[in-house]
């Protein structure tokens, strides 16, 4: 599973998840992340029909989307998503 995290410098609720994400990662090794700043990709940004910033875009393994949240996610609520979705 792969998790693109859509933001931006400047986005106060992308700055709140940026220390959660990194707990997560390091709590989880085998998940890839990928940050993409919506102010330095917009085509990025409509290629993925990112309406709202912060925006996590979780893909399986064949990078087709099966899941995505908006705003401001606690830490448990991440948590238990990917578990739920690396079962599938």
């Amino acid at each position: 599973m792969k998790v693109l995290k859509f933001g931006s410098i400047g986005c106060v609720g992308c700055i709140v998840m940026k220390p959660r994400w990194a707990e997560i990662e390091k709590e989880n090794p085998w998940l890839a992340t990928e940050f993409i700043d919506a102010d330095e990709n917009p085509a990025k940004v409509r290629e993925w029909h990112v309406e709202d910033l912060p925006e996590f875009i979780f893909l399986d393994k064949n990078g087709v989307e099966i899941e995505r949240l908006m705003g401001e996610v606690e830490k448990e609520i991440l948590v238990k998503k990917i578990n739920e979705l690396q079962e599938r």
